[in-house]
């Protein structure tokens, strides 16, 4: 899977102040992605907000984003759940036309076993005809993908390619290294981790902070790529102020206000129970983009 190299986005989904889709900023955020030199897109990963879509804006995003690319770059589509018979029909439902692969979080809530969580998996994996990118995420599931388990499944199932890490476990990064198969590769799911994840054989990120910053978390996965980290570690630390304040409120109320400011989205409105950003983070963010200008 050589198109899941390098910079990956996940895609944030523009609303209108009335809370509606905003396709025309959705289209001028696609375009600014390629532009800057985004490897590929996410679409309606965490980023985008997706637990607050109904499934008809869900497919309605899909279909105008695959469009909208139109083969310039590949495309990932975020399908996930809690519920595997859900996810299994909705990955069966999916029109996989512009899509290169699937990108599905571990279950959330239930708190599943490791045993439950390898037949989550092994249902999508033998319901989809994409190639699939495990997503684990302890910080917002409340259960970790142990190690053992991501290879259990990258051993078992050819179509399970990738694994998106955002455990901020180093140890179990280097054990998934150690004993993958050599095609399954490993991507950093926290931006602040890319450069070390990258260093010990990760193969880049699914980012956040690239919607607002493409060519630069671009360059820095390519830098990490051929090795060279020192230039590589300038643009990490430019970024790393700017990725706190993405979070420090929220995914992705930060980032949205960071497009509003820079004039790539119209609005940051975001769907509840998400609310927009502060005052006080909002001049922290103004005060950042200004310094990075």
């Amino acid at each position: 899977m050589n198109e899941l190299h390098g910079a990956g986005v996940a895609l944030v989904t523009p609303f209108n102040e009335d809370g509606t889709i905003d396709f025309e900023s959705l289209g001028a955020l696609i375009e600014f992605q390629i532009d800057e030199g985004m490897d590929y897109l996410v679409s309606l990963g965490t980023t985008g907000e997706t637990a607050t879509l109904t499934a008809a804006e869900r497919k309605q995003v899909w279909d105008f984003t695959a469009e909208r690319v139109s083969g310039r770059v590949p495309l990932v589509a975020g399908i996930g759940g809690n519920n595997t018979a859900e996810v299994v029909k909705q990955i069966q439902q999916f029109d996989t036309d512009g899509y290169s692969a699937i990108l599905s979080v571990s279950p959330y809530y239930n708190k599943p076993t490791q045993e439950g969580i390898y037949q989550h998996y092994k249902a999508i994996a033998e319901a989809s005809k994409l190639p699939v990118i495990l997503y684990n995420v302890p910080g917002r599931t409340g259960s970790n993908v142990a190690p053992s388990t991501a290879l259990r499944l990258a051993n078992e199932y050819s179509n399970i390619v990738a694994t998106k890490e955002a455990s901020g476990s180093f140890a179990q990064f280097s054990e998934i290294m150690r004993d993958k198969p050599a095609s399954f590769l490993l991507i950093s799911g926290d931006d602040p981790v890319t450069l070390p994840m990258m260093s010990i054989g990760a193969a880049g990120i699914i980012s956040v902070i690239g919607n607002a910053y493409p060519q630069k978390v671009a360059k820095l996965t390519k830098l990490c790529a051929e090795g060279n980290y020192t230039d590589a570690r300038t643009i990490h630390n430019q970024l790393l102020k700017i990725t706190d304040l993405c979070f420090v409120e929220g995914n992705p109320a930060g980032v949205k206000y960071m497009l509003k400011e820079k004039g790539i989205i119209s609005s940051d409105y975001v769907r509840l129970p998400l609310v927009t950003v502060s005052k006080e983070t909002q001049n922290a963010i103004k005060q950042e983009i200004a310094l990075l200008a």
